[in-house]
């Protein structure tokens, strides 16, 4: 189900451009508490949180019956690519949701603790409808995945009042969306959301941030370090014949990367792009390892 937090995902790092280019850089307690402001916020994010579970309800649960709470292993399922799906997403709410109280002039501590947390509670919402509805159920392994993303959001501001460390996300077109359109998508639109075996997830280290302030090295170079897998036309396990053959296996990638954000600029409409260019990882060379092929070197991959 890592369609539904890829469009999550998707519609949370919009908002949070949008929302970086109207009101970044904003430092920890810069902003003199405004509860016009907070109670704007508060009531926004109510009515998304509403209008959202009203939308996944109609579209995921209606047509499944009700069923008493129940759990779900899904920790085999895909290769865990969902899991780190869900990660990103969690982070990636947790951060507009500090964003979001920071502008309000909340306490930096409390923005982080009740603004970093938004993406873990939110989607704690989305597991405990899963567990009472009879097609899927209360996944563990998400739900660890969601909090493993707002502790690595919560963990960065704490220690360095910035991230450091992002979650970033790749796509590239594969072939197996021809095997099985309903699942991976029958178009580029849906492959993008459902084909796990172009989706690459990275953890992108802003190298400049770990050095002395007067270091000349570029601060807009970062080194990334990401996991994708391939051969997938099924969750588990791939159909059987007459489907053609594929073997399963997980891809390890080390690639340099570029952190938009570091790039000055005066322009509300750049920030914006760059903003949401920082989701995205960098198109570059890139190391690859896999048991299935060993080390490979790709010129330019995405």
């Amino acid at each position: 189900m890592l369609n539904r937090a890829n469009i999550l995902l998707l519609s949370s790092v919009l908002t949070l451009s949008f929302f970086y280019g109207s009101s970044q850089p904003i430092k920890p307690d810069s902003i003199a508490y405004n509860p016009k402001r907070l109670r704007a916020v508060v009531i926004s994010e109510a009515a998304i949180y509403a209008g959202s579970l009203y939308l996944l309800n109609d579209l995921w649960y209606k047509d499944y019956p009700r069923s008493s709470f129940h759990f779900f292993d899904d920790n085999k399922e895909w290769l865990q690519m969902d899991k780190l799906g869900h990660a990103t997403t969690s982070c990636t709410i947790g951060e507009l949701g500090y964003e979001a109280l920071k502008w309000c002039g909340v306490e930096n501590k409390k923005a982080i603790w009740y603004g970093g947390s938004l993406g873990s509670v939110y989607l704690l919402t989305i597991e405990i409808l899963d567990g009472l509805s009879s097609e899927w159920g209360f996944s563990v392994g998400d739900f660890s995945a969601n909090t493993f993303g707002s502790v690595v959001f919560m963990s960065q501001q704490f220690a360095w009042n910035e991230q450091r460390i992002k979650f970033r996300w790749s796509y590239h077109q594969t072939e197996f969306p021809d095997y099985s359109p309903a699942l991976l998508g029958s178009n580029f639109q849906e492959s993008v959301l459902k084909d796990y075996n172009g989706q690459t997830y990275w953890l992108s280290a802003n190298i400049f941030s770990f050095l002395k302030k007067d270091s000349r090295f570029p601060k807009w170079l970062n080194i990334a370090v990401g996991y994708g897998a391939e051969g997938m036309i099924g969750g588990y396990e791939n159909p059987p014949s007459p489907m053609p053959h594929f073997n399963r296996y997980r891809q390890f990638y080390l690639s340099p990367d570029i952190d938009f954000t570091k790039i000055k600029t005066k322009s509300k409409f750049l920030k914006v792009v760059f903003y949401t260019l920082n989701s995205l990882k960098f198109p570059a060379p890139a190391l690859e390892y896999s048991k299935e092929k060993n080390f490979r070197l790709k010129p330019l991959y995405f």
